[in-house]
């Protein structure tokens, strides 16, 4: 049979191979030769083409086992197209989206091999059939338009499998609140960009229509990754912010990171260790057109080495403090 290909060998797996090795070796050679880690390799292109045409066959069942039969029949003696033979026919039956139906194939119509699996993977082919010529057409000229040398033209063609899949995909937090135009790599090798949508929360689902298998659609569940210093609370943002042992008594501005860059937040005079303030609309989008607030919770934090002139001047401080924390213990 012209242009046969041995699926198997291409992706380097035995016959009886289960689905499950199959999928893990075509992600394996996908990434290895993905056009976009071998830019210019022609060769690479082409054998990624090659991995994705027998993934698509041996990935589902109904196809696979279509190609099985067409496999073992086309070498054998008789069959059309093998070497030195002709006649014989060879007989399947159509599997439609894996299930089997009563519609039977004769695997001697088809006139190569790529003519067979433009069928089974459901490509657009034309072929032109010429009807026997009638006795009279025999006699007549060979004009090709006379009666008995109709030329007529039809398409075969098997409907798609179409499949909805899920993909996971993982991002910061920042990038989860600003959304905005983002490259993703799918394990099947395919690299997508993507416009995504602010505030993204964990667990969500975001469709994209025509990027499944066969015209399904795509589905993207996100995981924001845990930030070092901000922690999404339902549409509020709880952050600790440290402030020195001077600024916890005098009060005053400082400045606290927020998802939208530095603000300035004032202190009050006295605020004491793990006091709670809030910057109202600086938290998360609640997907109603508004944000929550953030929390920004006050850490006093003492030095643990200090320059001779600050220990001075702490020195100074405890001679002169009148603050005495511990005068009501018992």
């Amino acid at each position: 049979m012209q242009n046969f290909r041995d699926y198997y060998q291409m992706l380097g797996v035995a016959r009886d191979a289960s689905g499950d090795e199959i999928k893990k070796v075509y992600r394996r050679l996908a990434r290895q030769y993905h056009p976009d880690l071998n830019p210019g390799d022609n060769t690479a292109e082409e054998k990624f083409k090659d991995i994705g045409e027998a993934y698509e066959v041996l990935s589902d069942p109904g196809k696979r086992s279509q190609y099985d039969q067409f496999s073992r029949f086309w070498n054998r003696s008789g069959f059309k197209g093998a070497k030195g033979t002709k006649g014989s026919k060879a007989w399947g039956t159509r599997s439609n989206n894996g299930r089997n139906d009563t519609q039977e194939l004769k695997y001697d119509d088809y006139p190569d091999f790529n003519s067979f699996v433009d069928t089974l993977l459901g490509r657009r082919e034309t072929r032109v059939a010429t009807e026997a010529p009638s006795p009279s057409a025999r006699v007549a000229s060979s004009d090709p338009f006379r009666p008995g040398n109709t030329k007529t033209s039809y398409t075969v063609s098997s409907r798609p499998s179409r499949r909805d899949v899920e993909a996971r995909l993982t991002m910061p937090l920042e990038k989860a609140y600003q959304g905005g135009r983002e490259r993703i790599r799918l394990e099947d090798g395919r690299s997508l960009e993507v416009d995504m949508p602010p505030g993204m929360v964990n667990e969500q689902r975001i469709r994209l229509k025509g990027q499944g298998i066969e015209g399904g659609d795509l589905y993207l569940k996100i995981t924001v990754s845990p930030h070092p210093f901000f922690k999404v609370e339902a549409s509020d943002i709880f952050c600790q912010l440290p402030v020195t042992p001077s600024e916890a008594v005098l009060g005053g501005a400082v400045e606290v990171p927020t998802l939208d860059g530095l603000v300035k937040m004032t202190l009050p005079s006295g605020v004491g260790h793990g006091k709670r303030l809030r910057l109202a609309g600086k938290g998360y989008p609640t997907g109603r057109g508004d944000r929550g607030d953030q929390l920004v919770e006050i850490q006093v934090v003492v030095p643990k080495t200090v320059t001779s002139q600050e220990r001075e001047l702490y020195e100074k401080l405890r001679q002169i403090e009148t603050f005495k924390p511990r005068l009501d213990l018992p």
